[in-house]
């Protein structure tokens, strides 16, 4: 199965590997660089079905860090869109970017908040700080909800005009929609806090207001964290109902991940530690999923498809380590795999 193509709207795949956003804290002013243009054009080479551009913000404030790439002008896509032509034009694979606001776990290096003077004033639902050494970020005002709907709504029209075949919608990992989901991190009263349905109208409005910018040749992922392994939180049964809800609302796959918006949680870290989350998320939502977490072999890849745990397979690190795992994989498997015809030479034969 790893090497069965799949589509989503009009955008195929070639196959089941997909290339992970992990942030690369490489930008200068949220822009994309020669570095960015090697790292991602090198992954393509590699034979993965689709590369995922790593979390840009959709404001300077919707960094992590100062050196996060970013998308709210045009400048910054135009320097993506670079990187997306050299992928199209030179392999099989497809390119998605990950649309994302820090919220709270902003104006961060080295996982420590920075000043104001270096950084920035961070936003969140609740004046409720990530860890209670930081600053109180601001509340959002419903206005100032609403204006980063329509950040994420411009950021999505620049991917489009970019040409990127998949927008992703981080919703995990304790960032910004993440903080408006958890009634651990929003306590707000109005219309985006208190019931589920409010908690959750956040990311309901923004998939909505992107999916206008969209068309059949663009699909939309939403990565969601499973759980948040916290008492009273984000849990697993949550996200499949939001999974049936993103459903409703055009999201052609949810990438399920975990964790993230509570400082301190216990993890069990294992091989493979997050599928069954997305396994869940795949057969009680009845919705496509991606799996991703400490996914290494192609045999563990192959054992999640076959046994109907996910979609997509999501690999992070293990393509950090080895760009090729996609095509090497199809050698193991004598399956067909995009190898780049100056390479045939170290092409191995069935």
């Amino acid at each position: 199965m790893l090497y069965t193509p799949i589509k989503f709207r009009n955008v195929e795949l070639k196959n089941r590997w997909v290339m992970s956003p992990m942030c690369m804290y490489s930008c200068e002013n949220g822009m994309a660089n020669d570095f960015h243009f090697v790292h991602y054009g090198s992954r393509s080479q590699g034979g993965t079905g689709l590369l995922i551009v790593e979390a840009t913000g959709v404001e300077p404030k919707g960094r992590i860090t100062n050196h996060c790439m970013g998308i709210w002008n045009d400048e910054q896509a135009e320097k993506l869109q670079k990187i997306v032509d050299f992928v199209h034009k030179n392999s099989e694979s497809k390119i998605g970017i990950q649309l994302a606001h820090a919220g709270r776990k902003g104006s961060t290096w080295n996982n420590l908040q920075i000043s104001i003077e270096e950084g920035w004033e961070t936003v969140a639902p609740s004046p409720i700080p990530y860890h209670p050494t930081e600053r109180i970020p601001h509340t959002l005002t419903t206005d100032e909800v609403k204006e980063q709907v329509q950040n994420f709504k411009k950021a999505a029209r620049r991917a489009v005009e970019a040409g990127f075949d998949v927008v992703e919608i981080h919703g995990a990992h304790g960032y910004l929609i993440h903080q408006f989901l958890s009634p651990l991190s929003n306590i707000r009263t109005d219309e985006y806090g208190g019931s589920f349905e409010n908690r959750i109208r956040f990311l309901i409005e923004i998939v909505d207001a992107v999916n206008e910018e969209l068309n059949e040749n663009t699909a939309l992922f939403v990565r969601i964290s499973g759980t948040e392994y916290a008492e009273n939180g984000w849990d697993i049964q949550s996200s499949v109902e939001l999974a049936k809800i993103l459903k409703e609302h055009a999201v052609d796959l949810v990438d399920v991940s975990s964790g993230g918006n509570i400082h301190g949680a216990k993890i069990s870290v294992f091989d493979g530690y997050q599928v069954p989350f997305s396994s869940q998320v795949r057969n009680e939502a009845g919705v496509k999923t991606g799996a991703v977490g400490l996914i290494t072999k192609v045999e563990q890849a192959e054992e999640i498809l076959q046994k109907g745990d996910a979609d997509l397979v999501f690999v992070a690190r293990e393509i950090l380590r080895n760009p090729y795992i996609a095509v090497q994989g199809s050698f193991e498997m004598k399956e067909d795999c995009f190898f780049p015809h100056q390479y045939n030479r170290a092409k191995i034969s069935s």
